[in-house]
């Protein structure tokens, strides 16, 4: 099992649509991150005095290609679908690498 964690920011004005959204995920949705290897699936919200909005992610992925795990959720209909929603909502970092959405973050610290 390996742990992800990534970040990205949230336009202010979509801040109540990406909530409304998560609230209630697509049951479609659910599946497939299940089925492409992805376990204790969270994001969170941090939103800062200026007016700023970042998320932050987190999963474990329990399958041995994450690259084919990815590929199969990008290619799936409905998650192209969600995604149409979702990501006129999200602001990337300028930081992340090369062809990232959301930007990946190094671990530095984990105790069980």
């Amino acid at each position: 099992m390996k742990r992800y964690g990534t970040v990205i920011g949230l336009n202010a004005d979509k801040l109540a649509e990406y909530t409304l959204l998560h609230a209630a995920v697509w049951p479609e949705v659910l599946r497939m991150i299940t089925q492409c290897n992805l376990r204790n699936y969270s994001i969170y919200l941090r939103q800062f005095d200026d007016g700023r909005h970042f998320l932050f992610s987190y999963f474990e992925y329990i399958g041995d290609d994450f690259a084919a795990d990815m590929a199969q959720m990008a290619a799936d209909a409905t998650t192209q679908r969600w995604w149409a929603l979702c990501i006129p909502c999200q602001q990337p970092l300028d930081s992340r690498s090369p062809g990232e959405w959301w930007a990946s973050m190094e671990e530095v610290f984990h105790c069980d």
